[in-house]
């Protein structure tokens, strides 16, 4: 029987500490509220404790950032999108931030098994001076386990308030698009880190997050291609391929934590559980 489960999540900052408060439907939690930064930033995890998703499984994911208030979210494992009889498995993340509040969406890669029909999509609504880091990380396949993405479908949708779309369908027949180098060159992972606000960025705050992005790749090394562009005054984006997760995961992880170091004047400690 498929699961839908929900979950709704309202961030708060009361008394200068940002305070989660959540409901939520089925196999789907959100873990102890962390303090690691101090009460301003609240950080928690995610779990799905079924460990993935089969045909006809949907995930709804919905969080709310009040005025001022900062949270940070990760999960302590990969989402899994097995193989599917024919029925699509969905995972469906709203983002709203209000005036001023910092959101980080940080979670563990997407594993696109073989065989697998899935969707998984992010839609973002900010308002005027909130801001918002995130990346989205996609492994196709299991090539450590000899199993390549050969059969199956991974659609991606990412949109953010009429400012940014980005939709692709990767079908695992699609060889011209998987293995060009004009398309995916044979890699098996693609990474992307945003950052997005909800007003207009001023220029010397994009050329700084360029720059930023483009000092750190060069001081550590890209693994594999990579580009840092901004299409519009709202947004920045870092993509990367590689043929594995872990070179690409550990460089958004570089980058995101400069971003927010140089543009929040934040900490740049990760979340305890990426050392586990």
């Amino acid at each position: 029987m498929p699961w839908h489960a929900r979950l709704a999540v309202d961030y708060t900052l009361e008394a200068g500490r940002t305070v989660a408060r959540h409901r939520h439907e089925g196999p789907l939690r959100l873990l102890q509220s962390l303090y690691p930064e101090g009460d301003a930033s609240c950080h928690n995890v995610l779990i799905h404790p079924p460990g993935g998703l089969v045909g006809g499984d949907t995930l709804e994911i919905n969080l709310h950032a009040g005025p001022g208030s900062h949270a940070l979210i990760t999960t302590p494992g990969a989402s899994r999108f097995y193989r599917s009889d024919g029925a699509w498995a969905r995972q469906l993340t709203r983002i709203r931030l209000d005036s001023a509040a910092r959101l980080e969406w940080l979670p563990l890669e997407s594993l696109a098994y073989p065989g697998c029909l899935a969707e998984n999509r992010l839609q973002l609504d900010l308002a005027p001076e909130a801001e918002f880091i995130g990346w989205d990380i996609t492994a196709l396949g299991l090539p450590d386990a000899g199993q390549p993405f050969e059969t199956g479908r991974w659609q991606q949708h990412i949109e953010c308030g009429g400012h940014w779309l980005e939709r692709g369908l990767i079908d695992a027949t699609d060889h011209r698009l998987l293995r060009s180098p004009l398309g995916l060159n044979g890699m098996a992972c693609l990474a992307s880190l945003f950052f997005l606000s909800g007003s207009a960025l001023p220029r010397d705050r994009r050329e700084a997050l360029l720059e930023t992005a483009r000092a750190t790749l060069r001081a550590e090394g890209a693994p594999h291609p990579v580009g840092v562009t901004s299409p519009n005054p709202r947004v920045v984006v870092l993509r990367a391929l590689g043929e594995r997760v872990e070179p690409c995961s550990a460089l958004l992880r570089r980058v995101w934590a400069a971003w927010r170091a140089s543009q929040w004047q934040v900490g740049t400690r990760a979340p305890r559980l990426w050392s586990l």
